[in-house]
């Protein structure tokens, strides 16, 4: 059966979600987001599109981009060819790394585009990365509440922020506020996980201890402390605090683990 047509957006305005495949990780370290980021300024200047927001997660990206010059398919396609030879390159592997299809849906009001905004921001904070969405690393938030872009002129922040009023300060203090609402905002038919329960996450660590009390986590060696640890946050359904909860050990820790 041929796969449906996607919507084309009036606008030119997409919301893009694209995982790795099987959802395997797609980001294993700072250089391969740093990486990322270059191939969106790369595609940005050939393509002539507009990049307006963007959060590389573990295992999947979020952008918020306006076709111009080029058709969106397009864009995402010499952006995914360029990271994936990159990446299989660098980790010596072969074969796909973004799985086939991307998603997306088209942006035609001021009002969703400023949910899609807010939703692409909080993604680490729904995650349990990160307290604030503003203290997340790879990100564009940051760049709107007027912090040092990692690579300077990405993403166009003037075409939110305009959408408030008064002078540069205002209009970012404005935003801020709007970010810090509460709010249920529900993009791309958000597909929410299934929580593991305490109890899984600690039999599924025990394992890894093999047999080990789940305490010796609090005072082993390092290397093999984070090695556990990076493993329990690839559990299906658990979350960065659950972790730390059940274990003892600090948020900050299995954060950098």
């Amino acid at each position: 059966m041929p796969r449906p047509a996607r919507k084309r957006s009036e606008t030119g305005i997409y919301h893009i979600m694209v995982r790795g495949i099987n959802k395997q990780k797609i980001f294993c370290d700072e250089e391969d987001c740093q990486r990322y980021l270059k191939t969106l300024g790369k595609v940005k200047d050939l393509s002539s599109c507009e990049i307006y927001g963007y959060c590389l997660m573990g295992n999947h990206v979020h952008l918020l981009i306006k076709e111009t010059k080029e058709h969106i398919s397009q864009i995402m396609k010499r952006i995914g060819t360029s990271y994936a030879y990159w990446y299989n390159r660098k980790y010596e592997r072969v074969g796909h790394v973004f799985q086939d299809r991307y998603k997306s849906e088209s942006v035609e009001e001021d009002r969703y585009l400023m949910t899609v905004i807010r939703y692409i921001h909080n993604n680490p904070v729904k995650a349990s990365m990160v307290q604030k969405p503003e203290d997340y690393k790879w990100s564009s938030c940051f760049t709107y509440y007027g912090g040092r872009e990692y690579l300077p002129n990405l993403v166009e922040t003037h075409v939110v922020l305009d959408m408030f009023s008064g002078d540069t300060e205002a209009r970012k203090a404005q935003f801020r506020k709007f970010m810090e609402q509460e709010n249920v905002d529900n993009c791309l038919e958000d597909e929410r996980r299934e929580r593991a329960s305490d109890d899984e996450v600690r039999e599924t660590i025990q394992k890894l201890l093999k047999g080990e009390s789940i305490n010796t986590l609090q005072y082993i060696e390092r290397e093999k402390r984070d090695d556990i640890i990076h493993k329990a946050k690839e559990i299906k359904g658990s979350s960065i605090r659950q972790i730390a909860r059940v274990t003892g050990v600090g948020y900050n820790i299995i954060i950098r683990a």
